[in-house]
């Protein structure tokens, strides 16, 4: 990638992957920039547990493929988990005050964080909101007070679709000063 913005925009949300192995080497090194992500108060509200042998990984299957939901996932050769730990004193008590969970928009960034590593990299990634966490937990082992709050495939995409993105225009979501 040339810049930031490159990235930024070759990054996508892959649901169709080969099923070539990812090293080792290469999932930890996203997890590294997920590590290096900011968060509220220095917490670093994060776990991760990455699945890559049979028996692990086909229960994150199972549990992105919730009620019918997220199939593709069952192709995906990796899939990583991302527990909150529910922060820090100082940032859980400015949540609570503010009324604003910071170990959610702290996830969501570190999550951010491994997918633009991964697409850096050449490997496809998609987030997942909707899947049995119960079972997740279960499957990782996950000790009390561990939540997983997204499940983040990541492979070798199948096909190089590098179409443009749809987004909204600049002026819908910015505004200087005022509301857009």
């Amino acid at each position: 990638m040339e810049t930031f913005l490159d990235l930024a925009a070759a990054r996508r949300s892959v649901r169709s992957y080969s099923p070539q192995e990812v090293p080792r080497e290469v999932v930890e090194s996203c997890i590294e920039a997920s590590r290096l992500a900011p968060s509220a108060c220095n917490s670093q509200p994060w776990r991760f547990v990455a699945a890559d042998e049979a028996e692990v990984l086909e229960e994150f299957r199972e549990a992105a493929h919730h009620r019918g939901m997220n199939a593709f996932a069952r192709n995906a050769p990796v899939i990583i988990a991302v527990f909150s730990t529910g922060g820090n004193l100082p940032s859980s008590v400015g949540g609570k005050v503010k009324q604003i969970p910071y170990h959610y928009l702290d996830a969501g960034i570190a999550a951010e964080h491994l997918c633009l590593a991964a697409a850096e990299q050449g490997l496809g990634t998609c987030m997942i909101g909707w899947f049995d966490s119960r079972r997740v937990k279960r499957a990782a082992g996950a000790p009390a007070g561990m939540k997983p709050v997204l499940l983040i495939t990541l492979g070798y995409p199948k096909t190089s679709d590098k179409g443009m993105k749809q987004r909204k225009p600049m002026q819908t979501v910015l505004g200087w000063n005022r509301f857009p």
